[in-house]
């Protein structure tokens, strides 16, 4: 492991916006954290936590948690939170497929999938972050008519995605396979995470795709 990687873990481990395995705010972030009743809009594979940062900062009046597994890639987003005196976010070091355990039901109000590993094996579908299993956790945590969120170069993904949703015989809230040249794009699909800014320089699509879940009676 790099020097640059092992100070930026110890360097995490001292801010008070990062959380590791031992969380226990499941259910009350909002009273235990936040100290606010604000909705909650986690971002999944933060990566550096462009996204997340960036919505903090144009909402203050929500509450933001990036999630990812790779601590000195949270340390980017969560180091700029710190310096910005940003109470509106957190970081969460976790597998995603633990997601469960550090989150109640109806607690999220949405949630954003940027540009997450397409996995795109047949054999790791089940890795994919939109498959059945993930959609099932998404419609538990989510509040009534919480939205879902996938920013992806990956048009299997995105075909992928269709196709579940077709399945379960539900319509889209917003869909394009070409963002950038489509009438979606504003000032909030336009944040552009790092893998994102290097895709569209390649000339590649960016596709977009939000829906809803609802709960089961």
């Amino acid at each position: 492991m790099s020097k640059d990687k092992l100070k930026r873990f110890a360097e995490i481990a001292t801010f008070p916006n990062v959380f590791q395995r031992d969380c226990a705010f499941k259910g009350k972030w909002n009273q235990e954290f936040f100290k606010n009743n604000h909705p909650i809009i986690l971002e999944l594979g933060c990566g550096r936590g462009e996204y997340t940062v960036n919505l903090a900062q144009r909402f203050p009046e929500k509450n933001f948690i990036g999630i990812d597994v790779k601590g000195a890639r949270l340390w980017r987003g969560a180091k700029t939170a710190v310096e910005e005196k940003m109470d509106n976010v957190a970081f969460l070091r976790i597998q995603i497929e633990s997601l469960m355990d550090y989150f109640g039901e109806d607690e999220i109000a949405e949630i954003w999938i940027t540009f997450p590993d397409p996995q795109p094996t047949s054999r790791r579908e089940k890795k994919r972050l939109t498959y059945n299993r993930y959609l099932e956790y998404y419609r538990i945590l989510l509040v009534p008519n919480g939205i879902v969120h996938l920013k992806t170069d990956n048009d299997g993904l995105y075909a992928y995605t269709q196709e579940k949703l077709e399945e379960l015989k539900i319509t889209p809230v917003k869909q394009t396979s070409d963002l950038y040249q489509s009438e979606l794009l504003d000032e909030i699909l336009s944040i552009k995470t790092t893998y994102e800014a290097r895709y569209l320089k390649e000339g590649k699509n960016i596709n977009y795709i939000s829906f809803q879940l609802a709960k089961k009676q």
